[in-house]
């Protein structure tokens, strides 16, 4: 019987600490529920360990084959472009390694199931759906495809479950932010809102989501707003990380790119079409600064 290819989950990274210890908590669980199997975790920025000393790891302990599941909600310019980058330049430091690559998360019905349940624990009990408008709060990207992800995600929550609307704004990089994304529910007649962010564990920006509704909040006491939680590590989350797994062993690997930025001619994007690969940093992002490079970083694919 042959050895399964080892699980190597590619983080984001974060300057918050709960955030990044709540990820290196995640891939020890992941660990423990698979003894068979050798499961490493690294970020791309910010934090530690970076991906490179999970893949060292992975290979001292004797790894040459490994499947790496980005763990992220949308395909950005990290998941499209910055790990394959890694992967890339690992696979020359250590020859003889193989690795398959596996798509980001997405709104998967059991994702969308814990983020029901985490509008359930922030809305009071005696309220009706259909008085409660709902505002799911991405990352934001300077990327229009992943910024439709996160859309698509919107609108796969409101379907059948009753809510009012489920409006959708963004912490950084892209319109609306949470202020004009909260004021379009208002003005859409929205009396009791709930903001849900769409972040897997607690961080700088779901902190700032978090301040920027409480500050619109106190200017309309006329609305009731609460404040949802992250997705954090549910068994759910867990479970699907070990799907993307499954399907990059197998290869029934079904990355939609009809609609990515470095494929197709978007409007306002033309300039992107066949960019090379190269790894960047996310300008704005958990606060670090970019020496003036501005946006003009280029992802993979």
């Amino acid at each position: 019987m042959t050895t399964p290819p080892a699980l190597l989950i590619a983080g984001h990274g974060t300057r918050d600490d709960a955030g990044a210890e709540a990820f290196r908590d995640f891939v020890r669980e992941l660990g423990r529920r698979h003894p068979g199997l050798p499961v490493a975790g690294g970020f791309i920025e910010l934090s530690p360990p970076p991906l490179g000393e999970a893949v060292a790891e992975l290979v001292e302990r004797g790894v040459r084959r490994f499947a790496a599941v980005p763990l992220m909600l949308v395909s950005a310019g990290h998941a499209k472009g910055d790990i394959p980058a890694a992967l890339a330049r690992e696979k020359e430091r250590h020859p003889g390694i193989s690795y398959t690559y596996g798509r980001p998360l997405g709104p998967h019905p059991t994702l969308l199931r814990v983020l029901e349940r985490r509008l359930a624990e922030a809305v009071d009990p005696s309220w009706d759906p259909s008085e409660v408008t709902v505002l799911l709060v991405g990352r934001g990207s300077t990327d229009p495809d992943a910024n439709a992800e996160v859309f698509k995600a919107a609108r796969l929550l409101w379907e059948g479950r009753g809510y009012a609307g489920v409006e959708t704004a963004f912490v950084s990089l892209a319109a609306p932010d949470v202020p004009g994304g909260l004021d379009r529910c208002a003005r859409l007649g929205a009396r009791r809102i709930v903001v849900l962010p769409y972040f897997l564990f607690t961080g700088i920006l779901p902190d700032r989501v978090r301040r920027q509704t409480a500050a619109w909040a106190a200017a309309r006491p006329d609305t009731e707003v609460r404040s949802a939680d992250v997705v954090g590590p549910e068994p759910e989350l867990l479970d699907l990380v070990m799907e993307r797994y499954e399907e990059a062993v197998k290869g029934d690997l079904r990355m939609n790119c009809d609609s990515c930025v470095y494929r197709i001619a978007l409007p306002g994007f033309e300039d992107k079409v066949g960019l090379p690969q190269q790894p960047h940093f996310h300008p704005d992002d958990d606060g670090h600064h970019h020496h003036g490079h501005g946006h003009a970083h280029s992802h993979a694919h």
